[in-house]
């Protein structure tokens, strides 16, 4: 009895920062079809998905797109949307030609007191507009990045997406890959321990995930940096940085 007691007392003195954190890159569609559905949204936030809960950040440090082999500035464009405590974000964009839209976004880093360390996740999604499949596998070139060996839009819920964990350009083998749920639509989970999945790279950095319910399924493969940070103190402290992608299913009707 003592020892549930203790664990129940340790559960509860977990802040919700022990979550998983994640940046979000999400378009308003990840297919566009008709071409006067060619002006999407896309969101920008820091969360904890699964949980549906917002952190504060400051604005990112870059914001664009790579379209066609081109990468295009668009962190302008962001607008603050400020929800309860949290800065979340929002920007429009224009889909005027066919073919791969890859959002890019390198945040702010955030210090995360809870586990002594700054975060900075490098994100990204794609958009694939008016038919043309061509650019979906394009590198932004981040410092840590995932590269898409499916193709990430036009999947059915239950479809499987494999991807390459790739620092500085080259593989990591047996990189840990956290993967959340964008629980927009209420998934009562039995445990905290459903609500990441975690799986791991083989030796060429390459893994595989079944994404079993239709929206947003998060991918973000996380490495200690070789750079430091100054905490609020001044003093220099670690900064966890991960590859993170964004994927959309739909489900079968």
């Amino acid at each position: 009895m003592k020892r549930m007691i203790l664990a129940l007392a340790f559960a509860l003195a977990i802040p919700s920062s022990a979550f998983a954190h994640f940046f979000v890159v999400q378009p308003s569609m990840a297919v566009v079809e008709e071409r006067s559905d060619a002006k999407i949204t896309i969101d920008v936030r820091f969360a904890h998905p699964f949980e549906q809960a917002l952190m504060d950040n400051e604005k990112p440090k870059q914001f664009g797109v790579l379209a066609g082999g081109k990468k295009t500035d668009l962190l302008g464009s962001l607008a603050v949307a400020k929800k309860g405590d949290a800065r979340t974000y929002v920007a429009q964009y224009q889909l005027k030609k066919p073919g791969d839209y890859v959002f890019y976004c390198e945040p702010a880093s955030y210090w995360e007191p809870a586990e002594d360390k700054h975060i900075i996740h490098y994100t990204k999604s794609v958009v694939q507009a008016y038919g043309l499949e061509e650019g979906w596998d394009e590198m932004v070139g981040f410092p840590i990045e995932i590269k898409p060996l499916t193709r990430p839009y036009g999947l059915w819920a239950g479809n499987v997406f494999t991807g390459q964990v790739l620092m500085d350009g080259k593989p990591v083998p047996n990189a840990e890959i956290e993967v959340s749920y964008d629980n927009t639509t209420g998934v009562k989970s039995p445990g905290e321990v459903f609500n990441i999945q975690v799986v791991k790279a083989d030796e060429n950095g390459v893994f595989t995930y079944a994404m079993p319910k239709a929206g947003w399924w998060g991918f973000a493969a996380l490495e200690e940096a070789s750079f430091k940070l100054p905490d609020p103190s001044g003093e220099d402290k670690p900064v966890e940085i991960g590859a993170v992608m964004w994927v959309n299913t739909v489900e079968m009707q």
